[in-house]
């Protein structure tokens, strides 16, 4: 019997869940952002969306099992619906935006970069026609500033949803993005990637995920 219990009992010590590791994460944004973890939020930027120019990174650490969904929200900031900043001034625009993230395990190892293995959707596009940029009254949803919006769906950052559906992250040039304050701050490895939705200035609010194994 001793083989058979020996036996047992390596089958029961393969079955137990992996303990939860420590990972550290690195995020730039243009211009805020929120991390989840199969859910739970994490990390949320610092810096206000209405801060202007809230260009900044953010590192901090967090627990997870795998494997794990990590839900990303980000957004660029608009002053309302039409998707601009700056309205009535000289230098009223559609803002643009960008994010990049970087995660490593305890001995420094690199566990998911943003690249476009990520699924990201756009749920606030605006202005959808970009004349509205230069309008001199801009109204959300009159003439040229009409826009598109919809609520996160249900468990997104979650195992269980079918993001099947969900198009690939859109990767951008750091020469595209422009990236500032903050970003030259983190030592980014080769492979992680800025990314976005499929317009750096029409999408405002991009929810991305991602399955880490």
């Amino acid at each position: 019997m001793k083989p058979l219990l020996t036996t047992l009992a390596l089958l029961a010590s393969t079955s137990l869940p992996l303990a939860a590791e420590t990972l550290s994460a690195d995020v730039w944004a243009d211009n805020w952002f929120e991390m989840r973890i199969d859910g739970a939020q994490v990390a949320e930027d610092s810096v206000s969306i209405t801060t202007e120019r809230s260009f900044n990174a953010e590192s901090f650490t967090f627990k997870a099992e795998r494997p794990f969904v990590i839900g990303l929200v980000a957004k660029d900031f608009k002053e309302n619906d039409t998707g601009l900043e700056y309205i009535g001034a000289r230098n009223q625009q559609m803002g643009d935006g960008g994010v990049i993230l970087q995660i490593t395990d305890a001995a420094g190892e690199t566990v998911v970069v943003s690249d476009d293995s990520w699924q990201c959707l756009v749920i606030h596009s605006a202005p959808l026609d970009k004349s509205c940029e230069g309008s001199s009254n801009p109204v959300a949803s009159e003439g040229a500033c009409t826009f598109e919006a919809s609520d996160e769906p249900d468990g997104w950052d979650l195992a269980g949803f079918d993001a099947s559906d969900w198009p690939q992250a859109d990767v951008y040039s750091a020469r595209e993005v422009d990236p500032k304050d903050g970003y030259d701050e983190i030592n980014w490895v080769d492979s992680a990637e800025l990314i976005w939705g499929p317009d750096l200035e029409q999408s405002n609010t991009v929810l991305c995920r991602i399955t880490v194994e």
